[in-house]
């Protein structure tokens, strides 16, 4: 059973946070008697945008192996206070934050989409706590090396971003899903094995939209950290007929990060990517 808590910052902010803890320990100690809440880790990064409650597939898969899931709204979502101006740096101290609320001091990790950057701030700048890292379909950050906007299907969002975030919250206003972001794949696996995820988004709306506003600043502006400074194995997944984040991220990231690799998956989109979830698990794993 998952635990929800609320993870009372310094600053006086709130995280709401989760914890599958109770569910990994009894399912591992099923299978070889291992206590896991001294096992293995891993906290979860939420796409953009969703509560931070950590789904359905992700749960499975880790309960399967053993491994013990922490996850928790960024600012602004699912119940998490605000965090004006923050960077995608600022998600290293709030997770580290959560993972000290919970015990825990060394955790790999794992984000998708707008997941990914944070998740990737964790490595850079908790270096001695987190293990290993996979991105799911996650962005890179902003650079003139590449057309950052190539390949997107509907960019408006960031680019509107890259000005203010005035002109970002301006933008959210009139803003509309567009389905042709999604391949075939995606809409199947949003119907099927990732139809958690497509409700906690519907979820998500009724934080309303500050935190993806946020996110989208903070995607388009500078980091706080570079891709050289990391220093854990990072694991890059990515569709190679993504709309949302182009593939041109993925390799754009591999270029830059010392211990990267990468999966191109020849026939995934935005969302299909996700069901290599527990493969990237096992290779988690593999790294400690």
């Amino acid at each position: 059973m998952v635990q929800a808590i609320d993870v009372r910052l310094d600053d006086g902010r709130v995280l709401r946070a989760y914890d599958s803890g109770a569910d990994a320990t009894s399912r591992a100690d099923a299978a070889s008697g291992a206590d896991a809440a001294a096992g293995p880790v891993l906290v979860w990064h939420h796409g953009s945008p969703q509560t931070g409650a950590p789904l359905e597939p992700v749960l499975a898969a880790a309960a399967a192996r053993g491994i013990r899931v922490l996850s928790y709204g960024r600012p602004s979502y699912g119940g998490s206070s605000p965090r004006p101006g923050r960077d995608v740096a600022s998600a290293a101290a709030d997770v580290a934050a959560v993972a000290d609320a919970f015990g825990v001091e060394r955790f790999a990790a794992m984000g998708a989409s707008g997941g990914g950057p944070h998740a990737l701030a964790g490595a850079a700048l908790l270096p001695d706590r987190v293990t290993a890292i996979v991105t799911l379909a996650g962005l890179a950050p902003y650079t003139d090396a590449f057309d950052w906007f190539a390949g997107m299907r509907s960019p408006g969002g960031l680019r509107a971003a890259m000005r203010s975030r005035e002109e970002r919250a301006r933008y959210a206003e009139t803003e509309e899903f567009d389905p042709e972001q999604f391949l075939p794949a995606d809409w199947a696996a949003l119907e099927g094995n990732w139809a958690s995820l497509d409700a906690d988004v519907g979820r998500s709306e009724a934080f309303g939209p500050g935190g993806l506003i946020d996110d989208d600043v903070a995607f388009a502006s500078p980091w706080g950290f570079e891709l050289e400074a990391i220093r854990p194995p990072v694991l890059l997944v990515q569709g190679e007929h993504d709309r949302v984040v182009p593939a041109k991220h993925a390799s754009w990231m591999l270029s830059r990060i010392r211990r990267a690799q990468l999966w191109m998956r020849l026939d995934d989109g935005h969302v299909s990517v996700l069901d290599v979830v527990p493969d990237a698990m096992d290779w988690l794993l593999q790294r400690g």
